[in-house]
C-alpha cells in the first residue's frame, strides 16, 4: 500500500497540479518559485499542523477572477448553488494505491465502493465556504466595476477565515458522487507526515545549534519513554529518567540544608511565624527539557578537551541533523497504534552545506537507511521519501522515472501557476539505449538543464569555451530585458552526434533551447566511403544531428544553406549552423574555419577568390588544436566578430519569453 498520487488545486502556485509517486522516493526539481515549497507547505498543514487555517493569500492568484465573477453574479440576483459551484476552494486529493490481498487496515475508512476490482481509495481534504454563508461572504458590497477590485479583495481577505471551513471526505475512484464525511484525525492516522524543512537552523547565528539538536534528541525521548513496545528504547529512557532523579534528589537536599542556614537572617523580618508555612524548596528536572536546553553535541579532541558542534563544518551538522530526524520519524511510527498505513516524508533542499559527492551518496543511499531502521528494528516502515532539490548533483543521481519537473507559467493576466511534468510519461516514448544515454550524461556531466531560463546545447569544447565571452560581448547592444548574461543559461556540450537525443527532453521540460552544430560537409572519395571537405564540394553531411532534424540523411550542404528560419525553428527549439558571413561568401565547415572567415584582420586568406579563401580557412582550421584555439580567443583582449551562425542563433535565444517572475504583492496580498 502507498500514496499514489497527490492533487492540489487552488493553493498558492498549485492551481491545477497532478503529482504522481513513487513507492520510495519521489525527487521533484524545478527553479525558483516553481510551486516545490506550495506542495510541502499544503500537505504539512492538512497532515501535521494542529488544524489546517488558509487565508485570502493562499489561494492561486489564477482563481482570483472566480472570486470577482462570483460576487458579480450575486449582485445579479443568481442562484446561489450556480454561484458557490465557480467560488473557488482549495482542494486536496490523495489518492492510496493497495494490493487485493493486502490487510488494508485504516484505510478500510476510505474506501466507499463496492467494485472488487478497485484497489484505490480516495481521500478529499476542502476549504470551502460554509453551508449558508454566501450573503455574509459578499455582504453589502455594492461595487462592480474593476475599480472596486482592491475594496473587495481586502473584504475577502478579512471575511475567508471566518466563513471558510476544512471538510474531509472519502470518495468512490469511479462514482464522484458517492461519498462519505470523515475526520481530519482518520486521515492522518492513516497516512503520517513527516516534515524536514530547508530552515534548519544551523547556519543562524541567532539560533543556538544545541536548541536544534537538542529538540530532536527530546522528541526522539518522548517518544521512546511512551512506547512500551519498543523495548530497547524504552529502557534507555527509564534509565535517563533515574539518573536524572538521583541527581534531583541530592540537589534537593543539598539545596534545603543551605536554605536553613539562612533562616535565622529572615527571622528578623519575623519570618518564619505562627502562621507562616515553614519554607521549603523542590528542584524538579525535566528530562526532556534537559535534552532541549541543555544538551550540546561535542566532537573529539585531544587531552580531554572536545570541540564544540559549531566548530564543526554546516555540512556535517546538517547531514547529522537530517539523519536525526528521521530516527524521530521512525520511532513515532513505531509508537503510534495502530500503526499508519503509510509515512509521507518531505525533505526540502538536502543539499545544503554538502559537498557534491555527499549530496550524490545521499539521494543514492536515502533507501537504504530506511532499510536499514527496519532490519534493526525488525518492524516494517511505510515510508515514501518526496526530495525536493535545486542541486543539479541530486536530480541527475536519481532516474529519470523518479523526478518530477515543477515548471513555473503564466496565463493570459500574467498569474503564474505551477505545471508538474513526469519525466516517466515525458519520455515514455524514447527507445531505452536513448534513454540510458540521457541519464548517464547527465549525471557524468552534472548537466543543470532541469533548473535553467534557457538551454544550449553546443558541438563541442570550443564552442563551449567561448561562449560566455561571446555572451558578454552580444550583450553590450542588448536591452536589459534581453541580456543572455543575465539568465539562467545552462550550456551542454553533446556533439553533432548526440544533440539529437536531447530535443525529445528538453522540448518536455519546454525549455527555450538553442543547438549549435556543425555543417559537417563531406564528399565521396571514390573507394565507397565518405571524407571530409569544403562545404562548396560537399555532397551530404555527416552530422547526425542536422540529419535527424530534418528526417534526411541525404540532404546535402546546398538544401541546407537554403532552409529558411523557419525550418530551423520548432516550437521552443532551434538550431544553428555554419553560414556565409555575406549571402554569397564563403563558408565554413566548423567553428574553427567561420571563425577565420568572420575574422579577416586576425587571419587573412590571400584568396583571391571565395572558393579558395574557403578552401584556405578549412586547411588551416585543420592544424588548430580546439581547445588551445578557445582559449586563445576567449582570454584575449581585443575584441573580434562573433561568426554569423552564433550570432544570429543567440539573437533568437534572447528575444525569446523571459521566465515569470512573481507580480508585487498588491494591498490584497500575494499568493506565494
Amino acid at each position: 500500500m502507498y500514496l499514489k498520487q497527490i492533487e492540489a488545486k487552488n493553493f498558492r502556485l498549485l492551481y491545477d497540479v497532478r503529482l504522481l509517486l513513487e513507492n520510495r522516493t519521489t525527487v521533484i526539481v524545478g527553479r525558483n518559485n516553481s510551486g516545490k515549497t506550495s506542495l510541502t507547505e499544503v500537505m504539512k498543514r492538512l497532515l501535521s499542523d494542529a488544524s489546517p487555517s488558509f487565508s485570502l493569500e493562499d489561494f492561486s492568484f489564477c482563481c482570483y477572477d472566480q472570486f470577482w465573477d462570483s460576487h458579480l453574479r450575486k449582485s445579479k440576483g443568481e442562484d446561489e448553488d450556480e454561484i458557490r459551484k465557480i467560488l473557488p476552494v482549495i482542494e486536496v486529493r490523495l489518492r492510496f494505491s493497495y494490493e487485493k490481498d493486502e490487510n488494508i487496515g485504516l484505510l478500510s475508512e476510505l474506501i466507499v465502493d463496492l467494485d472488487p476490482e478497485c484497489t484505490e481509495a480516495l481521500a478529499i481534504a476542502r476549504y470551502a465556504l460554509k453551508d449558508g454563508k454566501l450573503l455574509e461572504l459578499f455582504g453589502d458590497f455594492a461595487g462592480t466595476d474593476d475599480d472596486a477590485r482592491p475594496d473587495f479583495f481586502r473584504l475577502l481577505r478579512d471575511r475567508i477565515p471566518a466563513l471558510y471551513e476544512a471538510t474531509f471526505v472519502a470518495v468512490d475512484p469511479n462514482d464522484a458522487t458517492n461519498e462519505k464525511v470523515i475526520e481530519r484525525s482518520t486521515l492522518r492516522k492513516l497516512c503520517l507526515g513527516g516534515f524536514i524543512g530547508a530552515q534548519r537552523g544551523l547556519d543562524d547565528s541567532s539560533q543556538k545549534e544545541r536548541v536544534v539538536i537538542g529538540k530532536v534528541l527530546e522528541n526522539l525521548f518522548s517518544t521512546a519513554k511512551s512506547n512500551a513496545d519498543d523495548a530497547g528504547s524504552h529502557a534507555i529512557a527509564e534509565d535517563l529518567e533515574v539518573a536524572v532523579q538521583s541527581i534531583q534528589n541530592k540537589i534537593g537536599a543539598d539545596f534545603n540544608e543551605k536554605l536553613n542556614r539562612l533562616l535565622p537572617a529572615l527571622s528578623l523580618f519575623g519570618y518564619p511565624g505562627l502562621n507562616n508555612s515553614k519554607l521549603l524548596t523542590e528542584t524538579i528536572l525535566d528530562v526532556g527539557k534537559l535534552l532541549t536546553n541543555h544538551t550540546k553535541v561535542r566532537y573529539t579532541g585531544s587531552d580531554g578537551i572536545h570541540l564544540p558542534e559549531a566548530y564543526n563544518g554546516l555540512g556535517t551538522r546538517n547531514i547529522i541533523l537530517i539523519l536525526l530526524q528521521l530516527r524521530e520519524f521512525f520511532k513515532l511510527y513505531l509508537a503510534m497504534e495502530p500503526r499508519p498505513s503509510v509515512h509521507l516524508v518531505f525533505v526540502e533542499e538536502p543539499e545544503v552545506h554538502l559537498h557534491p559527492q555527499m549530496q550524490e551518496v545521499f539521494i543514492r543511499k536515502i533507501a537504504d537507511i530506511a532499510s536499514a531502521f527496519r532490519e534493526e528494528a525488525g518492524e516494517p516502515w511505510p515510508v515514501q521519501f518526496v526530495v525536493s532539490t535545486h542541486s543539479s548533483h541530486v536530480a541527475n543521481e536519481a532516474h529519470f522515472e523518479t523526478i518530477r519537473y515543477f515548471l513555473a507559467s503564466t496565463d493570459h493576466s500574467g498569474a503564474i501557476s505551477t505545471k508538474v511534468k513526469d519525466l516517466r510519461k515525458g519520455l515514455a516514448g524514447k527507445p531505452e539505449p536513448d534513454r540510458s544515454f540521457l541519464h548517464q550524461y547527465m549525471t557524468l556531466t552534472r548537466c543543470d538543464l532541469f533548473f535553467a531560463d534557457n538551454a544550449v546545447l553546443v558541438e563541442g569544447t570550443t564552442e563551449r569555451l567561448l561562449l560566455p565571452r561571446i555572451i558578454r560581448m552580444l550583450d553590450r547592444d542588448q536591452a536589459e530585458g534581453k541580456k543572455l548574461g543575465s539568465r539562467y543559461l545552462s550550456v551542454v556540450e553533446v556533439g553533432g552526434a548526440y544533440a539529437h537525443i536531447f530535443f525529445d527532453l528538453v522540448n518536455f521540460l519546454e525549455l527555450r533551447t538553442l543547438v549549435i552544430t556543425d555543417l559537417d560537409s563531406v564528399k565521396a572519395n571514390g573507394a565507397g566511403k565518405f571524407v571530409a571537405c569544403q562545404v562548396s564540394q560537399g555532397q551530404k553531411t555527416s552530422n547526425a544531428c542536422l540529419k535527424a532534424w530534418y528526417g534526411n540523411k541525404d540532404i546535402t550542404p546546398a538544401d541546407l544553406l537554403a532552409a529558411d528560419d523557419a525550418a530551423k525553428t520548432k516550437g521552443q527549439l532551434r538550431l544553428t549552423f555554419q553560414c556565409p558571413e555575406a549571402e554569397t561568401g564563403p563558408c565554413g565547415r566548423s567553428f574553427e574555419d567561420a571563425f577565420m572567415l568572420a575574422n579577416p584582420e586576425l587571419f587573412p586568406l590571400p584568396g583571391p577568390s571565395d572558393d579558395e579563401k574557403e578552401t584556405q580557412a578549412w586547411e588551416k582550421a585543420r592544424d588548430e588544436k580546439k581547445s588551445a584555439f578557445a582559449l586563445q580567443h576567449a582570454l584575449s583582449e581585443s575584441d573580434w566578430n562573433i561568426p554569423r551562425y552564433i550570432r544570429c542563433g543567440l539573437t533568437w535565444l534572447a528575444e525569446g519569453d523571459l521566465p515569470p517572475v512573481p507580480a508585487p504583492p498588491d494591498d490584497a496580498g500575494a499568493a506565494a
